[in-house]
C-alpha cells in the first residue's frame, strides 16, 4: 500500500506551505460498543496548525488551549508521533512543524488525545502533493492514539474521519446511518479520569453470557440505526460489561445517568473512558432538557459541568481556513 500511496504523490503539484484543521468531539463506545463504535460530536474540539518543513522531522512548536502541559517530544505526543507515522510510511522528504490548539481537556471522556491526532493528520495531509482520502489516514491515527491509551482502537479515530457513527475494526471502518433528528445529550464534570485508570478497572474475568448479551445489545442499536427504529435503540443500549466496573470512577454516575433516562433517553452510559456521561434522544428538546438536569445531578457532588447537545450524526475533521482557524496564518 505505501508504494502505491508514493506513486499518487508523485503525480501531483506541489501544495501549500501550511494548513489548519479541527477535529470534533466525540462519545466513544457509545456504551455497547466497547472500542469499536463511537460517533462525533459538534461543540467542541481541537486545531491544529501544521507547517511543512524542510528539515525530514516532526517538531512541536507549541500547544495552547485548556490544556498546554503535554509532551512536546513528538515520539510522546499522539498527534506527533501520528505525523511521524505518516512519513514513515509515505517516506517523505519534508518534515512538519505542529502548533496544536486544545479545545478538549485531557481525561473528559470527549476524546482529547484522539482530537489532537486526527486534527494534526488532517492539516499535514493537506500539504501533501496529493492528499490522501480520510480512511487512508486512519492507520496513522492509530499509532498516534496509542502513545494516550496504550492499545490502538478507533472508536474515537473513525467518528473523527468520516463524521457520524463509525463502527471502527482493526483496519476497517463503516459509517452508520443514523436519523437526523436524533440528538445526544453530552454533559462533562469538570473531574479527569486518565484513560489509562479507566482501562485498567476493566482487568478481570467476565462471565460469557455477559458477553453474550452485550453482542445482542450492540447488534439491536446497529439494526435500529440502520432502520430508524428507536424502540430497537432502546431495548439494546444498556452496556452490561463496561459501565458495570467504570461507574464507581464516576461522581455520582447513578444519578446522572437517571437523570437522562428521566427525559425519555433511547440509552445512557458513560462517553469513552469517562467520566462524561451521555444519552441519545429522539428529539432535541428531551435532549435539551436531559442535559440541564445531567448538570443539576453532578452539581449535587459538588461538581461544575459543561453540557452539549448535538445531533448523533456529528461532523467530520476539516480543513480550515486562516479566518476559521483563529489564529495568525
Amino acid at each position: 500500500m505505501n508504494a502505491q500511496l508514493r506513486d499518487r504523490m508523485s503525480q501531483a503539484p506541489q501544495r501549500a506551505l501550511h494548513a489548519y484543521a479541527f477535529a470534533p468531539a466525540c462519545v466513544g463506545n457509545v456504551g455497547v460498543g466497547f472500542d469499536i463504535l463511537g460517533h462525533s460530536m459538534a461543540g467542541a474540539g481541537d486545531r491544529a496548525e501544521v507547517r511543512r518543513i524542510d528539515e525530514p522531522v516532526v517538531r512541536i512548536a507549541a500547544i495552547e488551549g485548556v490544556v498546554t502541559e503535554l509532551p512536546r517530544d513528538p515520539q510522546r505526543n499522539t498527534a506527533g508521533m501520528a505525523l511521524i507515522s505518516l512519513r514513515r510510511a509515505l517516506s517523505l522528504h519534508h518534515g512538519f512543524e505542529l502548533t496544536l490548539h486544545k479545545g478538549i481537556a485531557l481525561g473528559s471522556g470527549m476524546a482529547g488525545s484522539a482530537a489532537s491526532c486526527v486534527a494534526a493528520l488532517i492539516a499535514a495531509n493537506a500539504l501533501l502533493e496529493r492528499p490522501l482520502p480520510p480512511e487512508s489516514l486512519y492507520e496513522f491515527a492509530l499509532d498516534g492514539e496509542a502513545v494516550a491509551s496504550g492499545s490502538r482502537h478507533g472508536d474515537n479515530i473513525g467518528p473523527m474521519l468520516l463524521g457520524g457513527l463509525v463502527l471502527a475494526t482493526h483496519d476497517r471502518l463503516v459509517r452508520i446511518p443514523v436519523p437526523a433528528n436524533w440528538h445526544c445529550a453530552l454533559v462533562h464534570p469538570h473531574f479527569v479520569l486518565e484513560t489509562r485508570k479507566a482501562r485498567a478497572a476493566l482487568a478481570g474475568d467476565y462471565p460469557l453470557g455477559s458477553f453474550v448479551q452485550q453482542s445482542a445489545n450492540l447488534s439491536l442499536v446497529l439494526a435500529g440505526c440502520y432502520r430508524g427504529e428507536a424502540a430497537l435503540v432502546r431495548e439494546g443500549l444498556k452496556d452490561v460489561l463496561v459501565e458495570p466496573r467504570r461507574a464507581p470512577l464516576v461522581p455520582n454516575f447513578a444519578r446522572v445517568k437517571q437523570a437522562a433516562m428521566d427525559h425519555r433517553a433511547m440509552g445512557a452510559s458513560i462517553s469513552g473512558a469517562g467520566p462524561s456521561v451521555f444519552g441519545w434522544y429522539e428529539q432535541r428538546a428531551d435532549a435539551e432538557k436531559a442535559a440541564a438536569a445531567m448538570r443539576g445531578a453532578f452539581a449535587e457532588a459538588g461538581l461544575d459541568s459543561d453540557a452539549f447537545v448535538a445531533p448523533v450524526d456529528g461532523p467530520a475533521a476539516c480543513v480550515l481556513d486562516s479566518l476559521d482557524a483563529g489564529v495568525d496564518a
